[in-house]
């Protein structure tokens, strides 16, 4: 398990190969398998409890990519609190009495559990950070803290018992890194599947007793073979060499080789790279697909799969393979980010995710190969696990402020070229002039390439082209880390020149639940607003179109049949719009009817009311009003049957958030419905095909149901008129209106094994196109 983010990572020195580790398996006995077996469980219920924690949050903040990343700041910096607790009390303490008091400890948590999200409903603010931190800390602190400090505490313990296999206890992390896997495996396929949250919990509170049992068991263990004297020690010192020869004349002292504080911020920077990009990647994927556990444990379960390779004795080779691979990698990647390529998905998403494991690979690597005697394990892992839970404030808490775009994730990949290992035979150090002729070279091309390709369209596949040149002259550098970095850092820069299609940005800002940017196409005659890589909406800069609703709300469009067609969309006098957008829907208000506009973020209203972007909500005026925070949460407050019409727009970039799509949801929206009302819902996604879901949402509601999704076809940029997907919903066929008679419109396809989703059980699997 990787110290940044669970258990310590299978470190096996080299007296243990020559030892024989096969050998110490068999003469250990029953003692080494109550302590793997305690390990095993310690790091499944870590890794179990990440997931389900966040999927029980998921529901409270619309589902941004940033609730998870936030979550792995949470677990990185109660690691560092364990790894610290572990280093200090296993140091000063005898076994014998930290045994007792670690016993103490371990029960504690028996008293706060079942795990249950704490701290009542997020206030409606554009950053939650600090509501969901502690959220966090009430609801799983205690329980996760003490999961923390297992590896550290009982591979001490072991190492107290006298066992023959004893004086080299590192083997037993392999059972740490099996119960990781087997977790991350776990809880996706079989656990989300199968159990509902409520049960998760329960599950997982047994799990806990069960561990609080076997850990008395290795107290015990430890207890009786351990002299009643001083703190354990750990193997003799042996002399161990910096980094390629670094730090090689530090002095030895009874409890290891001393480490200079330059090794130990090496640590911390080679963690600090691949935890940073572990969020990076997770982010791209939650915002552009869907932000469920699923997707959120791949990259993480590549993150620990290159702990587990580069702390192994055997993995040199492929350590080195991944050395040699990182350039190639990395030039690929930047190419990508240079074009700003989102498409096709199946080929982008494994590309980020096989660049971000060769340098997460050679990072950890570079770890393996400086770490220092066993004695000072448990100092190495804090300085590695700081790094990890630094990487993640960066991701997290620090670039959201900091930057109106996701610039941490091409800086953290020119800061991975900078402490990527030079090769061994790297030619002389040559005169600074060279450096900075080449660093023009390819920073001329690059932006000369741009520049080109702005002129011809910008098309990905131009940009692609256009830039190779100067990427081939960049990876001619690969053998000068500087220089390499530099070279990748230019063209990352030379994609900000890259002119989108959409035009020019007037306007950006980044919040807690994503990116947005204001762009202008003179040309065209359109304002777009784009959350992330996804439309959400665009208005005429024509005053004859200013009132037009556009893009996914045309009036050709099924939006726009629905208030044509059906009876009570132009009838009620209330409205409910969950999610805001610009405001395109409020160009269909009545005078006579009055509009509730839902939103989760501030920043979407302050841009939406501005005039100088977007005008729907100011000509609305009074008729239309704005409430934030979470939907479900907001609607809950509204009256019974009070909307004749309810509408459902919600979006995260292009991820709808799941828990707005369960029956408990849809239980909400049927009772704040009104006699005669309808619920619509705009689910357009490139990636999951929700109709199914809803219709059996129907059914189990009893509702009736219509479904509509425009060919790609429909509609063009000059007409602004885009293809969408919608459905509507009514208790009574007769409530549609007019849609029932239309072709366009039909009763959703539903297999019998769809299954029902609900709060505590949606299947993501199940709907990806």
């Amino acid at each position: 398990m990787p110290p940044s983010i669970g258990a310590s990572p299978a470190v096996v020195p080299l007296e243990m190969r020559a030892a024989g580790l096969s050998g110490t398996r068999r003469r250990s006995g029953q003692l080494v398998a109550v302590f793997s077996g305690t390990l095993f469980l310690s790091a499944f219920l870590m890794f179990l409890v990440e997931p389900m924690i966040a999927r029980m949050v998921l529901p409270l903040l619309g589902g941004a990519a940033s609730v998870w990343n936030t979550c792995l700041v949470f677990f990185q910096a109660l690691l560092l609190c364990g790894y610290a607790y572990a280093h200090a009390s296993t140091s000063r303490l005898g076994v014998r009495r930290h045994a007792i008091i670690h016993v103490c400890v371990v029960l504690v948590p028996l008293f706060v559990l079942p795990v249950r999200l704490a701290n009542g409903a997020p206030p409606p603010t554009q950053n939650p950070v600090g509501w969901l931190l502690l959220a966090l800390l009430m609801s799983v602190g205690l329980p996760f803290f003490v999961l923390s400090t297992s590896a550290a505490v009982l591979q001490k313990w072991y190492a107290a018992t006298g066992d023959e296999g004893s004086r080299d206890p590192y083997f037993l992390y392999a059972a740490s890194n099996l119960g990781s896997f087997v977790a991350l495996i776990a809880y996706p396929l079989v656990v989300e599947r199968m159990l509902p949250l409520r049960q998760q919990a329960q599950v997982w509170t047994a799990g806990y007793a069960v561990l609080a049992g076997m850990t008395i068991v290795c107290a015990a263990a430890a207890w009786r073979s351990a002299p009643a004297a001083s703190p354990v020690e750990g193997p003799a010192p042996r002399p161990v060499e910096g980094p390629r020869g670094r730090d090689a004349s530090v002095a030895q002292d009874g409890a290891g080789e001393a480490i200079s504080w330059g090794r130990r911020a090496r640590w911390i920077v080679l963690a600090f790279v691949p935890s940073s990009l572990l969020m990076a990647v997770t982010s791209y994927m939650s915002t552009d697909v869907a932000a469920v556990p699923l997707l959120w444990i791949v990259p993480l379960s590549l993150y620990l799969l290159t702990f587990t390779v580069a702390f192994s004795p055997s993995a040199s080779a492929v350590r080195a393979l991944a050395a040699r691979l990182m350039p190639m990698a990395t030039i690929a990647l930047t190419l990508v980010l240079v074009a700003q390529m989102n498409q096709p998905l199946a080929l982008v998403i494994p590309l980020h995710l096989t660049v971000f494991a060769i340098i997460a690979l050679v990072c950890h690597g570079e770890l393996a190969n400086d770490r220092p005697s066993a004695a000072r394990l448990t100092e190495f892992f804090f300085w590695i696990a700081l790094g990890g839970m630094l990487g993640g404030l960066f991701n997290a808490l620090v670039a959201p402020v900091v930057f109106t775009g996701i610039a941490e994730y091409p800086l953290v990949l020119v800061l991975a070229c900078l402490v990527r290992p030079a090769a061994a035979a790297a030619p002389a150090r040559e005169s600074w002039r060279r450096d900075v002729l080449v660093a023009i070279v390819v920073g001329g091309a690059a932006v000369a390439s741009v520049l080109v390709n702005n002129r011809f369209g910008s098309a990905s596949r131009f940009l692609v082209l256009g830039a190779a040149v100067p990427a081939l002259i960049a990876f001619s550098q690969q053998r000068r880390p500087v220089r390499f970095a530099v070279c990748v850092a230019l063209l990352l820069l030379s994609g900000e020149l890259v002119q989108s299609p959409f035009g020019r940005a007037v306007y950006a800002t980044r919040t807690f639940f994503g990116v947005y940017r204001v762009r202008v196409d003179e040309q065209l005659h359109y304002r777009f607003m784009f959350h992330g890589s996804t439309l959400h909406g665009m208005q005429s800069l024509l005053p004859e179109r200013r009132a037009a609703s556009l893009s996914y709300f045309h009036v050709a469009g099924p939006i726009g049949q629905v208030f044509a067609n059906v009876p009570n969309a132009r009838a009620t006098g209330e409205v409910a719009v969950v999610g805001l957008g610009v405001g395109s829907l409020a160009s269909y208000a009545g005078p006579a009817q009055r509009w509730v506009f839902y939103e989760i973020d501030p920043a979407v209203e302050r841009i939406a009311r501005d005039p100088a972007y977007f005008t729907y909500l100011s000509d609305c005026a009074a008729r239309c009003r704005v409430t934030i925070g979470d939907a479900r949460l907001s609607l809950a407050r509204a009256r019974p049957e009070q909307f004749g019409v309810i509408i459902l727009d919600a979006f995260s970039s292009d991820a709808i958030p799941i828990h707005l799509l369960t029956r408990e949801a849809m239980a909400l929206y049927v009772s704040r419905l009104a006699p005669g009302g309808i619920i619509a819902l705009h689910i357009s996604n490139l990636h999951l095909s929700l109709s199914p879901v809803l219709g059996r949402l129907a059914q189990a509601e009893g509702l009736t149901a219509l479904w509509q999704r425009e060919p790609a076809s429909a509609g063009s940029l000059a007409d602004g008129k885009f293809p969408s997907e919608w459905m509507v919903l009514a208790r009574d066929a007769r409530d549609l209106g007019r849609l029932t008679s239309d072709p366009r419109w039909t009763a959703p396809r539903v297999q019998p094994a769809t299954p029902l989703w609900t709060d505590d059980f949606s299947n993501i699997l199940s709907v990806l196109r």
